[in-house]
């Protein structure tokens, strides 16, 4: 009965447009889901337990439905203080050298690989993620700023690229969201993936202050954050085979991390 009340009703929704953007509400209205996310489907891809079980950010589904596109940005622009624009920019300012291939692994709506295309314009970008909603957002994102990226759905700890096909590989706010056996999975991948010198980036919660925030983790209802957490990325770097490994934390609960194929 109190939901059928239309004055509550225009609240709660004045409330939605505030968190997620006047051009979000629109789009989560007109857009043709269904449709848009077929395009994206891999007859390869298949979506693993770890993934299409879980609830993250309290979505139920998680990022298999159309409500995690139009609230994700939001979402993580409020998870990554005191600016989560210019931590993406203070991963990139880290690349070294000219990429002329890179590959943005959970791309999600592809904010990173955006700003990434921008920095590297000649770079043939591409952004890959498991889920195909967000993949319809990140396309529209691209097409709105005019820039020609790949986007494509995939795996990131079992992509379909040969050996050695990229100088840089990415992953900014995935590794707090896999299960560690996971993350060690895709970290192999990424090596493989990268060319002798190549690198990684990788921007993420920060670890040792995430241990000592339980509160914070519960806040997002994240299921794999108190694990990674409780781990170390410089180890697994190492681990994997990565060299010239460094950390850097930046903003309040945000680090960054950097490696080479060497």
């Amino acid at each position: 009965m109190i939901l059928k009340n239309s004055i509550l009703l225009a609240c709660l929704r004045l409330l939605v447009r505030i968190f997620i953007g006047k051009d979000n509400l629109r789009l989560y209205d007109t857009v043709d889901w269904k449709q848009g996310r077929d395009r994206f489907i891999a007859s390869n891809c298949t979506y693993p337990e770890y993934y299409s079980t879980k609830d993250f950010h309290g979505i139920k589904g998680g990022y298999l439905n159309a409500i995690a596109p139009v609230t994700y940005d939001a979402v993580t622009r409020f998870a990554a203080p005191p600016n989560e624009t210019k931590l993406r920019q203070y991963a990139i300012a880290k690349i070294q050298g000219q990429p002329q291939r890179i590959l943005d692994l959970g791309c999600g709506t592809g904010s990173s690989t955006l700003k990434l295309k921008q920095a590297f314009p000649e770079a043939e970008v591409i952004g890959l993620d498991v889920s195909p909603y967000m993949l319809l957002m990140a396309e529209y994102k691209g097409k709105k700023a005019n820039l020609a990226i790949t986007w494509q759905q995939g795996l990131a700890e079992a992509t379909s690229f040969n050996d050695g096909e990229f100088d840089l590989v990415t992953a900014s706010f995935l590794f707090h969201e896999t299960p560690t056996k996971i993350s060690q999975e895709i970290l192999h991948e990424c090596l493989r993936l990268l060319k002798p010198k190549g690198q990684i980036i990788i921007l993420d919660g920060n670890q040792k202050r995430l241990r000592h925030t339980d509160w914070l983790i519960k806040l997002f209802r994240e299921p794999y954050s108190k694990a990674y957490a409780g781990e170390d990325l410089d180890v697994w770097l190492k681990i994997v085979g990565f060299k010239n490994i460094e950390t850097q934390y930046v903003g309040w609960i945000s680090q960054i991390t950097t490696g080479f194929n060497i």
